[in-house]
């Protein structure tokens, strides 16, 4: 095989501390149905951030060391015996570009008749094993990774760059599981997004895509809201200039029909508390999609609500490969129609990970790495 003994890795020793670029590893042999890949560009999801931290409920001791990311778009190297194709039955070759799930293992209950295979009670995921367990290469933040033979694949439309199909592999595919979880959506109905980051900027750019016409995005701080107008919503709320939760549900209501509230609350933020306040907004009979909601921190709810107001409380958990395939179509067809790099930074090396996190932390938006530089 035509590819190192040896990859670089920013690897995860102990939370709460700078990771520290070293060498791994590289399998020489690929398991049937297996890829190598080399990984061109990766991003920082807020959930590496949570891990890093030892905050989230991804973050685990006994999974150190390892090497963080799930957000990234490689190149094939290699592969294990077996059909050299993707998910959806188009042909792969070493040089094509893919982005990959998440490994359910294909037999438990939920992959099987539940048909939720992010809900696999066995599922191998990126960035929480062990360095130390083959395959090694297991998370976004190195050179190169694996690819389990269990793991759905998408080959990457030549229209969407790297820089757009990484975070596709998560952000914007856990918003199209969501958006499909919650149903059809009325163009009438009136919809809040909840946070202004990744998550909720492509949902506020998804939900304009497909005609919604009462859009309200609350977030911070104000260039985000800038984006946000520029994808599609049509009423911002800022948390800076209003930070009271009693004030922005009058505002929610004074945007909708009869001052309802909102059909749909979409909590994207992460924030602990943007879940006691989205119930707060629905309209009696709506719905509540949650996605954001990663941290393990506990926040004071009111259950009567689900109750008096009838609600649906839905959520999503990461996605199958069916919305991978279609948030890079998204990109792809609406390519020319919003300016997605409004969201990135300029990538860095595996050196500035630890300081893209401290800067997610601080308010920047989606940090790209680049392995290879």
């Amino acid at each position: 095989m035509n590819y190192p003994l040896r990859s670089r890795a920013a690897l995860l020793t102990a939370f709460g501390v700078p990771t520290s670029v070293e060498s791994v590893d590289v399998p020489q042999e690929l398991e049937e149905g297996a890829i190598l890949a080399r990984v061109r560009r990766a991003s920082v999801c807020g959930t590496d951030v949570h891990t890093w931290l030892g905050s989230g409920f991804t973050a685990n001791q006994k999974n150190l060391p390892s090497i963080m990311g799930h957000e990234m778009v490689g190149e094939v190297v290699a592969f294990g015996d077996g059909p050299q194709v993707d998910s959806v039955g188009q042909t792969l070759a070493a040089g094509d570009r893919i982005v990959w799930t998440h490994a359910p293992c294909g037999r438990c209950y939920y992959c099987g008749v539940g048909r939720s295979p992010s809900l696999c009670l066995n599922r191998q995921s990126y960035g929480r094993v062990s360095v130390n367990t083959f395959p090694g290469l297991t998370g976004a933040f190195a050179e190169y990774c694996y690819v389990f033979p269990t793991s759905g694949r998408v080959k990457v439309p030549d229209e969407v760059p790297d820089d757009w199909a990484a975070p596709s592999s998560c952000a914007l595919r856990t918003v199209v599981h969501l958006l499909e979880r919650v149903g059809v959506i009325e163009s009438h109905e009136s919809v809040v997004v909840q946070g202004t980051g990744p998550l909720g900027l492509f949902a506020v750019a998804m939900l304009h895509h497909a005609g919604i016409q009462n859009i309200t995005a609350i977030g911070a701080p104000g260039p985000r809201l800038e984006i946000a107008k520029a994808y599609g919503a049509t009423q911002l709320i800022s948390l800076e200039e209003t930070p009271d939760p009693a004030v922005r549900a009058g505002l929610v209501r004074d945007a909708t029909r009869g001052s309802r509230g909102a059909d749909l609350v979409l909590e994207m933020s992460g924030a602990p508390q943007a879940y006691s306040e989205g119930l707060e907004l629905l309209a009696p009979g709506g719905r509540f999609g949650v996605a954001g909601q990663t941290s393990s921190e506990r926040v004071p709810v009111d259950p009567s609500l689900v109750v008096r107001k009838q609600l649906s409380v839905i959520g999503a958990l990461s996605a199958h490969v069916g919305h991978y395939w279609k948030a890079l179509e998204f990109l792809k067809e609406s390519r020319g129609r919003f300016d997605w790099d409004a969201m990135l930074t300029r990538p860095t090396g595996l050196d500035g990970l630890t300081q893209a996190m401290q800067g997610m932390r601080n308010g920047v938006m989606k940090p790209l790495i680049d392995p290879q530089a």
